[in-house]
């Protein structure tokens, strides 16, 4: 199982010791390096700022937002840092939530499946540049209908260095798992366990199926956090804040993603009663509530011992790729657990 790393998300500004860590990454022999964004900081310029210091780790977001970029914009992005890397980029994707597509971007949130198909058909087509560009579908048109009647399609000035970059989707209901394993070249989950291993192997041997040419070498780069530590619980309260905001306070009452992967998880009854805590303002309350065993489901914590006993749960699993974060000395220590 390979490693990488995940810069994760800005605070109030550029997460100290991010370029340290990267260094480390790519001297311990992680895989790959990962950039995100919420409604702050952008996944793209980060990546191709700290990633001018590297020379090997694949280049890769998690995630750029479809909504805060057209298409076509996407994919020259994608062109740009694929050659200024030399071939070395990964564009993941996702369609975010209602709140941050809505209420930040001012983009229409329905149908995410059926503008995510539509997305990544463009990109590849961009990239591809075997032609000028069209696009008759209900999310996008290329050229724009109703329009001056003035647009005219057409071929990227720059020609891509691959002819195909892959892409990830993030996903974590199971159509939109399916999905990745149908269009895309790799799926990147969240709040991944192994429990829930036959569940995600269902849906992408769905998408598999559905393919209109074989997967290759399909990628599942998920986000684990892991945390060395003597004592479990100490470990576990780590994390627990985190788990709360998602579980809790990522979406909506009646659409909170996250949320369903826990009750999918057999934690109905805990996350329903975190979100009803966190939504009412008793954000300590809702971490408290939740158990450890939930974090042990979704974390590698605890002592070097144990988790390398339940490392081997992840090995057995559709997972191929395990991001950690941390600074330097982190990913130095997870480096000699893992290995």
């Amino acid at each position: 199982m390979k490693l990488g790393y995940h810069i994760g998300y800005w605070s109030s500004g550029p997460p100290e010791g991010a370029l340290e860590a990267i260094r480390a990454a790519e001297e311990l022999g992680f895989d790959s390096v990962w950039t995100a964004e919420g409604y702050g900081s952008d996944a793209l310029t980060p990546l191709a700022w700290w990633g001018a210091s590297t020379s090997r780790v694949t280049l890769g977001t998690n995630i750029v937002q479809m909504s805060a970029r057209t298409p076509t914009a996407t994919a020259m992005a994608a062109m740009t840092l694929d050659h200024l890397s030399g071939g070395r980029f990964v564009l993941g994707l996702g369609a975010s939530g209602p709140q941050v597509v809505e209420g930040w971007y001012g983009q229409p949130y329905p149908r995410p499946l059926a503008r995510t198909r539509e997305y990544v058909e463009i990109v590849r087509k961009v990239v591809a540049r075997e032609e000028p560009v069209t696009h008759s579908g209900k999310q996008y048109q290329l050229p724009l209908a109703g329009g001056t009647g003035l647009g005219k399609p057409l071929k990227s000035t720059v020609h891509p260095l691959r002819k195909h970059i892959p892409i990830y989707l993030a996903a974590e209901g199971p159509k939109n798992v399916a999905l990745s394993a149908e269009i895309c070249d790799g799926w990147l989950p969240l709040f991944f366990s192994p429990r829930t291993n036959g569940f995600y192997r269902a849906a992408l041997e769905e998408g598999f199926a559905r393919r209109a040419e074989p997967a290759g070498d399909f990628e599942v780069a998920a986000s684990v956090p892991v945390i060395v530590h003597d004592d479990v619980e100490e470990a576990a309260q780590a994390i627990k804040p985190a788990l709360a905001l998602y579980i809790g306070g990522m979406g909506a009452k009646d659409v909170n993603f996250h949320h369903d992967v826990f009750a999918r998880m057999g934690y109905e009854e805990v996350a329903d009663k975190v979100q009803d805590l966190y939504l009412g303002g008793h954000k300590a309350e809702a971490t408290a509530a939740i158990p450890t065993k939930l974090v042990e489901d979704t974390a590698l914590i605890g002592p070097p011992a144990k988790i390398r006993d339940e490392l081997a749960a992840w090995e057995e699993s559709v997972v191929t790729t395990l991001l950690v974060r941390g600074d330097a000395a982190t990913l130095r220590t997870v480096a000699d657990v893992l290995s």
